[in-house]
């Protein structure tokens, strides 16, 4: 692990985009498109797809003034598990370039005009780690929920960020 604030910061939203990737590789083929719970019109599918076309609007609008290349976005009725994580690790790689662009700009953003964040890379981060966190949680809840329960290698295994930082799987 560097020392290094850049470093850090570029190796923190790795270990969280791992976190995501880990999960969705997981997941259970026959629970990708169940009509979820209270909402039958989404599913897991979805809200997996979801986290990466989230990551493709913040690289568009924020990577903008550094030309930084925006993946293709997942069609979330249609993606397969396979196509997600081709797709995050694309996503992931775009959203660690913006956080170096902007780290090497004194770690402030771009300003957009209809963004609410605050105007530092630092608590950009907390958001983006907040926002994926938040629906890794709703996903192995809704397993649990549509009788999947995740084996706790799994649904504890999003929390290991002493080995996903290292790369390793939990």
């Amino acid at each position: 692990m560097s020392t290094d604030l850049s470093e850090a910061v570029q190796q923190s939203w790795r270990t969280c985009s791992r976190a995501t990737s880990f999960l969705v590789g997981e997941l259970p083929e026959e629970v990708w498109g169940e009509k979820l719970p209270g909402m039958p019109r989404r599913t897991i599918r979805m809200i997996a797809g979801h986290l990466h076309n989230c990551r493709c609007m913040w690289v568009k609008n924020l990577g903008k003034p550094y030309e930084i290349s925006v993946p293709e976005k997942a069609d979330r009725f249609r993606v397969t598990p396979e196509e997600l994580l081709a797709a995050l690790d694309e996503s992931a790689e775009a959203v660690t370039q913006l956080i170096s662009a902007c780290l090497e700009q004194g770690g402030l953003l771009p300003k957009i005009a209809w963004s609410n964040l605050a105007p530092d890379i630092v608590h950009f981060m907390t958001y983006l780690s907040a926002h994926e966190a938040h629906h890794r949680g709703q996903i192995i809840m809704l397993c649990r929920q549509l009788g999947h329960r995740l084996p706790d290698s799994v649904a504890n295994g999003v929390w290991q960020w002493s080995k996903l930082a290292k790369g390793q799987d939990p």
